[in-house]
This record gives structure tokens, sequence and C-alpha cells, in this order.
């Protein structure tokens, strides 16, 4: 049966049957080829046993034949079989029968019924018809399943582990007795059990063994979704081979990285942060339950600069005439949908100039590094591999390395607005949080196209050009956002992917933490500006919930069902396809309210010291809501934590839809007695609005309005009042823009002051609108809606220009809800 996922559910399905068998380790070996836009190459994949037989007692062979049986969802696609060749000889270029998977939004692999509940889809979700009964015994061959989608296949092959000479002094399999299938099972089994102070030879062997010879090429078959490989003959997980290369490409059109061109002109290639994450890039397991270590190697023309996800600040290798190697290797397990890779002329940017000196103060941490991460136990909790946590250098290190890069025509900006800011930043971030979990950072500001105001992952982070304008405020606050990532996001991850506000809460709360220690600021002065971003998040999570629909509008989509995966392991994301979701700020929005509901209920002296706590205690684990309020109401003594529950905080904040009652008395009591710095604001919009009631031509003598400099913060919330008035005259829009100085200022306002010259058809500032949608993509999406129900004949041929000029290199979820709002 050709199952097709439900239009108006949109959720992303996670095919990979992690239950059977776990990627532990991916070693890529690419090339990338900007003539054709694709990227070519194969990938061999290191396997361990699954997640389900880490718990259970029931035996291998028996769930599987139980699962066999399970209702299949695919429908039976012929099987795609590749000559046979010496893989010593194999080239991605040499002609090939492709197996090719195509993954598009209308051809999906659910069933027309939308009924995706992962509880009621166990047994469809689970298994393929392809697992057929081969002639073994009645036994069905036991099928892996991939997550993969818009890439082609070329060949499967086992790779012969075996061959690799001195492995013996790293594992323990008896050569003597066993098979030779046998043997290559026991060799990787050894291989990724090796000790984390053995990663130096444990990367030697996995590269030598993604050396080896192929010894057997495997059956693969595809769907929308999944690659699905299987042996002749082999029954069981337990014998299904731990190493197998696939030699593969991908497609232009696929979605995981975007080809475009820079703000210079030249071509590039990155992951842009796709729902699909990274299937379209390579085959993998993309359910987070899968932490995997990865190796690469890359090469590209010498003129470009290859940067990813890894923990060494990798140097060129020249190869033959014209081109480079580039080679990256990350230790610490993580799920495949982090993984990041850039691929452009970019320069690297020096600071030339030294920081402000408000930014540069030496500063005493809340505690010194050995009394704040070394005070717990210094056991981890996580998988074993190289970690910083129980490391006192690495604890000590409040400003990791790090380089910046960017097309060179950005220099300036970047010396301006980006560079001098890093090391207060992250040092910011180590004195509320403890030790860095990545050992380095290179920050690269991405093209025009980037559809988001920045990306954080291991070792690497995405900024867009619009974080670089006007002061250095919103580059700061995107940046401290971004840095607190690497812990909430990345070193802890959500088991759920649905449970978004684990990551994206965390680090909107943490950004103005960090923000305000990075500058510096008396606690009276930080808590007067991390009000007044309450107060703008207030107005923007209002907005969001009145343009929203209220399933999209809860923090735990999946409530008691959270985590569930079905017996294979696979599952959906609900609404990962959706369009729009991209846009949302809902999980951002409602989590960050969600925490500073609580570290203003328990105040900041018990809140802070829990959170340097719960970082110690879960680093380089998945958690979901409940791990978390558990562990904080479990620090806090029953007579002081004022009735909460994690029940009623699950209830209150995380499983419904609309404002918590919570919230709505905080902004009451706001409301009533606003903060010193939004009265201030208030003041001044009354100003203004009796500038716009005066007569136009003013009477000689009168005094000019004398108006009070204000901070970007608060001229955002300024434009957001002043949009609440029906009319504004074109002279008060004039003095407007000229007494705050609005096309400098940064990105955040300038989307405010476009929003106020289109309600008022300020035509003088048209121009300024046209630049915005071409050069802030990443902020500029809801002004084409805003333009179209203008219904001026004017600005919507404006919105029709725009969109011609950039929907080329537009990701396709922009251009889809683009498409949507102008035809």
């Amino acid at each position: 049966m050709d199952i097709k996922l439900d239009p108006s559910r949109d959720d992303l399905p996670l095919m990979a049957n992690t239950s059977h068998m776990l990627v532990k380790h991916y070693i890529l070996d690419l090339d990338v080829d900007f003539g054709n836009q694709v990227i070519e190459g194969n990938i061999v994949l290191f396997f361990g046993d699954g997640n389900r037989f880490k718990n259970q007692s029931r035996s291998t062979q028996e769930t599987f034949q139980m699962e066999s049986e399970e209702a299949d969802i695919f429908r039976t696609a012929e099987p795609c079989h590749v000559p046979e060749m010496d893989s010593s000889t194999f080239s991605p270029k040499m002609g090939h029968r492709e197996c090719a998977v195509c993954g598009k939004g209308d051809q999906d692999a659910f069933d027309n019924d939308g009924n995706h509940d992962n509880q009621e889809r166990d047994s469809e979700i689970s298994s393929s018809k392809y697992c057929c009964d081969t002639g073994n015994h009645g036994k069905r061959d036991f099928l892996l399943v991939l997550d993969c989608c818009d890439l082609s296949v070329l060949k499967v092959e086992e790779v012969d582990v075996a061959a690799v000479p001195g492995l013996e002094k790293f594992t323990k399999a008896p050569k003597l007795l066993a098979t030779p299938e046998k043997l290559r099972c026991e060799i990787v089994r050894d291989l990724v059990a090796l000790p984390a102070d053995a990663w130096r030879e444990q990367l030697d062997c996995y590269t030598r063994c993604s050396q080896a010879p192929g010894c057997g090429e495997l059956l693969i078959d595809s769907d929308n979704w999944s690659l699905r490989i299987r042996k002749t003959g082999t029954s069981t997980p337990a014998d299904f081979p731990r190493a197998i290369r696939i030699w593969y490409k991908t497609k232009p059109e696929g979605q995981s990285v975007a080809w475009t061109t820079d703000q210079n002109g030249r071509p590039c290639v990155y992951t842009m942060g796709s729902p699909i994450n990274n299937r379209a890039l390579f085959p993998c397991q993309e359910p987070p339950v899968a932490m995997s270590t990865w190796q690469a190697t890359v090469r590209a023309a010498a003129s470009f600069v290859v940067l990813m996800s890894g923990e060494n600040s990798a140097k060129p290798t020249p190869l033959r005439e014209g081109y480079m190697s580039w080679h990256y290797y990350v230790t610490m397990p993580m799920p495949a949908s982090t993984f990041a890779i850039a691929v452009g002329c970019w320069t690297e940017m020096k600071p030339k100039a030294s920081p402000p000196d408000d930014l540069m103060t030496e500063h005493s941490l809340p505690l010194s590094p050995s009394e704040a991460d070394l005070r717990y136990d210094n056991t981890c909790n996580h998988m074993e591999y190289p970690c910083r946590f129980q490391s006192a250098s690495a604890a000590s290190q409040d400003i990791i390395p790090y380089r910046v890069f960017a097309p060179v025509c950005l220099e300036g900006a970047c010396q301006e607005a980006l560079l001098w800011l890093i090391p207060s930043c992250l040092s910011a971030a180590h004195s509320v949080l403890g030790t860095h979990p990545f050992s380095r950072l290179d920050i690269l500001i991405v093209p025009t196209n980037f559809p988001s105001l920045g990306m954080a992952s291991p070792h690497i982070i995405f900024l867009s050009q619009s974080t670089l304008t006007g002061t250095s405020h919103l580059c700061g606050t995107r940046l401290c956002h971004e840095i607190a990532h690497s812990w909430f996001g990345l070193a802890i991850g959500a088991r759920d992917w649905t449970e978004e506000w684990l990551s994206e809460g965390f680090a909107t709360h943490l950004e103005d933490i960090f923000w305000a220690e990075a500058q510096q600021l008396p606690p009276h002065e930080a808590l007067e500006q991390q009000e007044l971003r309450a107060c703008l998040r207030w107005h923007r999570l209002q907005d969001e919930l009145r343009n929203s629909p209220e399933g999209m509008q809860v923090l735990r989509p999946n409530k008691e069902e959270t985590g569930h995966v079905s017996a294979s392991g696979a599952s959906v994301v609900k609404h990962g396809l959706n369009p729009e979701k991209g846009f949302m700020q809902v999980h951002y929005l409602k989590g960050y309210f969600l925490l500073r509901f609580l570290t203003r209920t328990l105040g900041e002296k018990i809140y802070f010291p829990f959170l340097r706590k719960f970082v110690h205690l879960f680093h380089g684990q998945l958690i979901l809501s409940q791990d978390f309020l558990q562990m904080l109401l479990e620090n806090i003594p029953e007579n002081k934590r004022l009735g909460l529950s994690v029940e009623n905080i699950v209830r209150d904040w995380l499983e419904c839809s609309g404002i918590p009652k919570a919230l709505q008395e905080e902004r009451k009591a706001e409301d009533c007695s606003p903060s010193r710095l939004a009265r201030q604001v208030g003041s001044e919009v009354a100003k203004w609005i009796r500038v716009n009631r005066r007569p136009r031509k003013r009477k000689r003598g009168k005094r000019e309005v004398a108006f009070e400099k204000l901070s970007p913060d608060q001229i955002v919330l300024l434009l957001e009042w002043l949009l609440e008035q029906k009319t504004l005259s074109p002279q008060t829009l004039h003095c407007l823009q000229q007494t705050y100085h609005l096309p400098e200022q940064d990105a955040e306002v300038r989307h405010r002051w476009c929003e106020l010259v289109i309600k008022h058809k300020y035509t003088k500032a048209y121009n300024q609108v046209e630049r915005f949608l071409l050069e802030d993509q990443a902020m500029g999406i809801y002004l084409y809606g805003e333009l179209m129900v203008s219904e001026d004949a004017r600005l919507q041929q404006l919105a029709h220009r725009c969109f011609e000029l950039v929907k080329e290199h537009m990701d396709r979820a922009s251009a889809q809800v683009v498409t949507e709002m102008l035809f």
C-alpha cells in the first residue's frame, strides 16, 4: 500500500530502526562539486547494539521475529541492484544504476488516515514488508532502516574490517574459532567499546577500517523517507554486518544543504537547519537517541574553505593541482542532526582593535572553576567519551579558542560589530554555567538566504549578516543565545524533538543573563534590561498566539506519550514539516517565560546554582521536561517550593495552549506598575502622539519637542506601541526617522520601522522596505504578508519584485510561505 503523510498534520517521520542497531561512528569521505551542485563519495557506518537490547531480557531473535510480523507501512519497491565491482577502484563519478531516494512534501510514508499517534502506529512504523522470506528456513531477513531523502545511493557493501592489520592489540576477537562474519562483528564491537583515554587510537582504527576492501554487496531498497538494507540469510540484528560502506551522491534539490552565492557573489554550500536535518546530506539515523561520533574528509577546489563541526581546527592538505582536503573529527557522541558543514570562499577575520573598556573589565566569577564545577562528584553519567567536565584545565578556561569567517566584503562590519564581543560573551557564559562543553568555536557569517538570525552546532555557529548592523546590541544578544545552545540543545539535548523548549526556551532565557554579564551591568541595570526584554517578548507572544493554531501552541504536544517510540525505534515529529513552524517562536517565548517564572519564584540565588549543577550532572545526555523539573524541585526544601510540583507545571505550562494563568497574573501586575525603562518609553510615545496631532504648519516660536535617547530595545517597544495608532502623518514619520536614525539601526528596529512604513504608506521610505527584504531575509518573511494586505498596488508590486530577485536562493520553507502570501 502506498501510504502518504496527511498534509493537514505535516508530521516528520523518523524511520531508522534504532531499537535494533545504533550507529556509533560515521566516517564521511566526500567531494564537493560546485559545477553540478552535488556532494559525492562514501560514508562508512560502524554499529553497536540497538537501544532496545540494552534494557530487555527477551532474546534478539524472539524480538525481531515478533516485530517482523507487524503490518508494514512502506510501499513494496523494487530492489535496486548495482553491478558487482571492485571497491578499491570504485569512483563516485563512474556510471551506475542508482537507487534514488526522493523525499518531497507531497510524497510521504504514512497512512492516509492521518493517524500518527506513536502508540497506535507502533506496528506500522517498525518494519518493512521487504523483510521477506528468502528461503532462510522460513525466517525473514533482518532489514536495517536508515533515514534518507533526496540521495542517489549507488552501492552498499559490507566492510572487511578483519583485513586490516594491527587491530588485534585493540580487540579481543578470537581469530582461530570464529567465522569471518563473526570475527568482523567482534572486531567492530570491541572497537566501539574502547575506553575514552584511547580515543586517538580508536579514531586511527576507524580510519584504517574505513579504507578496508568490501566483502560483499548488500541489497538496498528505498522509499521517500528511508534507505533499507539487508543481507541475504541474515535474520537478526546480531548477525547483521557491523561496518557498512554506502556510496552515494546528493541531489541539487536536496533540502539538507543550500547551494547559493555569498555576499561577494562567490558559490558556497552549507547546512541551513532544514526541517529534514541531514538526511539529504548522508544516510543516517535521525532519532536523537542515535548518539554517534564522526570523522569527515572533504575535498574541494583550493579557493574554498571547509568549515565543519569538529574538535580540531582543520588545516587544508594539498592534493592534485588546484584541490585541497580538509579533515575534522568529533569524539563526543552527538545526534547526527547536529552535524554542520559550510564550504565557501570564506576569509578568516582577525581583530584589529581592542574591545571597549566596559566589555574587557576583569570580574570575579560567582564561584571559582574549582569550586563551581569540581565540587560535584567528578564522575559523569553519560556514555564514555573524553569529557571536558572531568578536566580541571577545561573547567578554568573561560574563553575557548575561536575563529571568525565571513566573505571579505563583510570584514569592516565584523570588526565593528562582532569580533570584540566574542571574548566577553564566552566569558559571561562560563561565569554562569561553568565548563564550556566544546573545546573550540568557529563563527561563520552565512549568506543572505539564511532563514534565521543564528544557528548553533557543535564547534560552529552560523550568524546572519543582519546581526552586524546598527549597534552591538542585536549581535551581542544573538551571539549569547547561540553560545547558550552549547549547553542546552547540544551538550544536553531533548530526547523528544517536540520538546523544543528545552533548547530554545533555555537559550532565550540565558541570552539575557549572559548579555548582562558580558556588559558588566550593575545588578539593578541588568534587572531593568531584563524587564524591558520581558515586556517585548510578552507583546511578541500575544501576537504569536493570536495568529497560530492552538495545536502548535503546546510545548509538550505528545503529552504522556512524549519520548515514546515504536517497537523498532521509529517515531514522528509533530508538525515537523509544517513550513510555518520554522517562523513561529511560541516554544522560544513560552519556554522563556516558564524559566523566568521559576527563577522569580525560587530566587536567582537558588535557581542559577541549581542550573549549574544540572548541567554538570546531565551533560552528554538526552532529557525530557520532567528530568529538569524533578531535579529542580528535589533540590528545594518542600517548605520553599511555594506549591510548585512537576504535575502542575506540566499541566499549566507545557500541555496547554494559550497563556498560562501565572503569566497572565505577572503581566497584569507589570501593566499596573511598569518598569522604569518601559515607563520612559510610554512617556516618549505620548510625546509622539501629541506631535502627530499638532497642525502641519507649526507656529513660529513654538519650541521643538525634546525626545529622550532610547536604547535599541526601547526603540522597538516605542515602534510597537506606535503601530497601535490608527494614523501617523508623513511629517511624524519623517521626524521619527530623523530622531532615531532608523535606517542605521539594527535589524530588529528596522523591521518594526518597515511595518510602520507599510501600514501608513510612507512612500519616502519604501526603498528601506525593499532593502530590508533583500538584505535581511532572516527577518523579512512576514513583511511580504503586510505588503499584500495593504491593498496598495505599489507595495504589492514591491513585494513581487523583491521575491523574484531572491526566490531562487531562498530556502524551500520560506519560499513556500511567501508564495502563499503573494499568490
